[in-house]
């Protein structure tokens, strides 16, 4: 199958999802960097949970980046965004800056996954308004 410049579109945003959140959320938790631990004490996790909320995290990319479960990883990393969120709006955080933020990374996930997969593209159509 020939890659449209639609499909490479998809596959440009979905490097960057992917680079996203393996710099600035996985790569931290792993590396047992303490800004991550510090973060998730900021907003009332107790401590001892980034590494696992890493794993997790990695998990759930890989599935969305491997082609057969890509959907399945897009459904579980929105999981996580929506935990994520709750924990946000919890802690009290800034809506368009931290409460939203899950919001915008899954509008940049799904969007690359629907410009890269053509199955989705059909699950999911765009419809023009009909005239009346």
């Amino acid at each position: 199958m020939k890659a449209t410049p639609t499909i490479w579109t998809g596959r440009v945003l979905t490097g960057l999802f992917a680079l996203f959140i393996l710099g600035a959320s996985v790569a931290p938790k792993l590396l047992g960097m303490p800004v991550a631990e510090q973060t998730l004490q900021q907003l009332g996790w107790p401590s001892g949970y980034a590494f696992s909320i890493g794993i997790l995290e990695l998990l759930c990319l890989a599935l969305y980046l491997y082609p057969r479960t890509n959907l399945f990883g897009a459904i579980l990393v929105m999981g996580l965004f929506g935990g994520a969120m709750a924990t946000q709006i919890r802690a009290g955080s800034p809506l368009f800056s931290h409460q939203l933020f899950s919001i915008y990374l899954g509008l940049l996930m799904w969007g690359g996954l629907w410009l890269r997969d053509p199955q989705v593209r059909a699950m999911f159509p765009v419809r023009r308004a009909r005239a009346s």
